[in-house]
């Protein structure tokens, strides 16, 4: 049944005639698409189209399942590959809105990390006080409302979601399906391995190296980069990524010091340090921290000798200082100018720091929230001199270990055969069965995906500081959003014929002018390829051709080869977007045939160019 939130929104939001036109039913389960073509019903939805996306805005649940399973699949942009990859949200008050605007987080973040899949993202509508068998159950139908688009959509896990979820979905619908999975599946494991949290400490590594060059900006012309025993860090959000970033920070630069942490019941703050083995290991066994230890350790020093200030406000923890905060609280929105926002802090209000890590999804598409954080930066950054490393260049670990299940293949003889799938005790046994084999890939995995965080990383932070300093105006929001369009435009560039040629309409030779006339209005194209017998491109004729036929009086049963253009201007299947573009403004022609072989395989167009490569993007990101 479709849930009640989703359906009184859906109500409110898009008029009857839409419901009739676009619900589709395939065994119970529902589907309504839009695309970047709908801009008046996805704004009705929340949802901006933009030069970017989205490509694909579905609204799905399954009718017949005896409790409320739904929501919202958005697929933001493909440029960089296909399909896209992003998490699965389960939240009660989800939105297309607010699933899009994690979606565009995931264009971003695959793109500055160079992973070839684009962005996307869902939103379950589901309570989190679920029994556990409940929550398995609208997982196990989602998964099969997701099967539609498997060719577009890599899912993973995300706020409401584990990696158990994830071994749900493949056992539905298959290994290659998911990301994410357990490692008795060849999974990465993403939260088990730190994968997002080291990504921000080696950010932190790299922007050490990094930051002295800011030093030729005003602001941080006084800028002092203390060795690793004198810097402090504070860490909004001890959570997976907080915890391990805690514990990995000790790890790989001895002697820094995590003074303050904060998560849903409160902060501990203590200039000295506090002991992060201890939280760690008390988060790993009961999941809230900073009252427990208040509780059993500050409570208990008897002799009053702890320095350790704890608080049951949370959010008061960004108003201590440390050399960098690192966000890692699911809260987009930890710092404003602005109350009426509600952040986690005014900035009049914020701590002192060189440098902000940040470890949650804080970018949003929303004009307003854009501007926003433009206002932000503008005092924080330019004003006090405080470097941002925005969410998307830093926090992307966990994609690019998820990403791994993808770039290194699994073998066809450790895919869950298909007549086993959503058999859940069969897999099981299946599973068990290639244990050390699938073991054996996940470390093989594990292993590429830190060398590839390590790299990508340290790259983007080397980018963004030489953006910074090339442009004093420059904020690092802009840096960052600038960083990963370049990714893409670079992708968009390489793209080729053979990758986003439509169909193309063929003519024998033989025929006549009216024929070919008659075609070119039934198919609704501009161009037909002119084909001998055995297949082989002689020529094209356009409706340009047609209508110049005409006004010279051609006859309508005149044969074609008096009107075609010949010989023929075609694409190669590997020309890229750049050439393809260039051909076509030398010969000052609208579209061209894809030819291989002397044969006609497909169709570009100035048109198709414009709609399916990102022209502006090209046009201003690629010298």
């Amino acid at each position: 049944m479709i849930p009640k939130r989703m359906q009184a929104f859906l109500h409110e939001r898009l008029p009857e005639r839409t419901w009739k036109n676009r619900l589709r039913r395939e065994n119970g389960r529902c589907y309504m698409e839009f695309n970047a073509t709908d801009v008046d019903r996805l704004a009705r939805l929340g949802i901006e189209v933009d030069r970017l996306g989205p490509h694909l805005v579905v609204c799905m649940w399954d009718e017949e399942a005896p409790m409320e399973v739904g929501g919202y699949l958005v697929v933001d942009n493909l440029a960089m590959g296909k399909p896209a990859m992003g998490g699965i949200r389960m939240l009660a008050d989800i939105t297309p809105a607010a699933v899009h605007g994690l979606a565009r987080g995931m264009t971003l973040k695959n793109a500055a990390a160079s992973l070839p899949f684009g962005g996307g993202k869902v939103g379950v509508i589901a309570e989190r006080s679920l029994k556990p068998e409940e929550h398995l159950e609208i997982v196990r139908r989602f998964a099969h409302l997701l099967a539609k688009y498997k060719p577009l959509f890599l899912p993973g896990p995300d706020v409401g979601t584990n990696d158990a979820d994830m071994k749900t979905i493949a056992i539905e619908n298959g290994l290659d399906t998911v990301v994410s999975k357990p490692a008795e599946m060849g999974g990465s494991q993403v939260d088990l391995v730190g994968a997002g949290a080291g990504g921000l400490v080696i950010a932190l590594q790299a922007l050490l190296e990094e930051m002295p060059r800011l030093k030729s900006l005003p602001q941080f012309q006084n800028l002092n980069i203390p060795s690793p025993a004198e810097i402090t860090v504070i860490i909004q959000g001890f959570g997976a990524v907080g915890a391990h970033t805690a514990q990995m920070l000790e790890a790989r630069l001895p002697g820094v010091k995590v003074v303050g942490v904060s998560d849903a019941l409160g902060y501990l703050y203590d200039q000295q340090g506090l002991p992060v083995e201890k939280l760690f290991n008390i988060w790993r066994e009961r999941g809230h921290v900073t009252r427990n230890y208040f509780y059993e350790v500050l409570l208990s020093d008897q002799w009053g000798v702890s320095l350790t200030k704890y608080s049951s406000a949370p959010n008061d923890l960004l108003r201590e200082s440390a050399f960098c905060l690192i966000p890692a609280s699911p809260i987009s929105n930890y710092l404003d100018l602005d109350e009426s926002t509600q952040p986690a802090v005014t900035v009049s209000r914020m701590g002192q720091w060189s440098v902000i890590i940040e470890g949650a999804n804080t970018y949003s598409p929303d004009r307003a929230r854009r501007a926003a954080r433009a206002r932000m930066e503008r005092e924080v950054y330019r004003q006090r001199g405080v470097l941002i490393a925005t969410d998307f260049l830093v926090n992307s670990g966990g994609v690019i270990f998820a990403a791994q299940e993808q770039l290194i293949k699994t073998p066809g003889e450790l895919r869950i055969p298909d007549e086993m799938l959503g058999n859940r005790p069969a897999v099981d046994r299946w599973l068990a069965e290639h244990a050390e084999a699938l073991q054996d890939l996940a470390e093989k995995r594990r292993k590429a995906g830190e060398v590839y965080r390590e790299k990508a990383i340290r790259a983007n932070m080397r980018e963004l500081i030489d953006l910074l300093v090339a442009d004093p105006d420059r904020l690092p929001c802009e840096a960052a959003e600038s960083i990963s369009i370049r990714r893409i435009a670079r992708r968009e560039s390489d793209r080729t014929a053979a990758e986003i040629m439509t169909p193309i309409y063929t003519i024998q030779e033989g025929q006549s002018v009216a024929e070919a006339a008659a075609q070119l209005v039934t198919t609704n194209s501009s161009l037909l390829a002119v084909v001998s017998p055995s297949g082989e491109l002689v020529g094209v004729v356009t409706d340009w051709d047609i209508t110049r036929a005409m006004a010279q009086s051609v006859a309508a049963q005149a044969p074609l080869e008096g009107v075609m253009s010949h010989p023929v201007i075609g694409a190669h299947p590997q020309d890229t977007i750049l050439q393809m573009i260039e051909k076509l403004e030398h010969y000052e022609i609208s579209a061209m045939p894809v030819v291989a072989d002397g044969k006609a395989i497909g169709l570009v167009s100035a048109d198709l160019l414009a709609r399916k490569s990102l022209l502006r993007l090209l046009q201003s990101q690629i010298p």
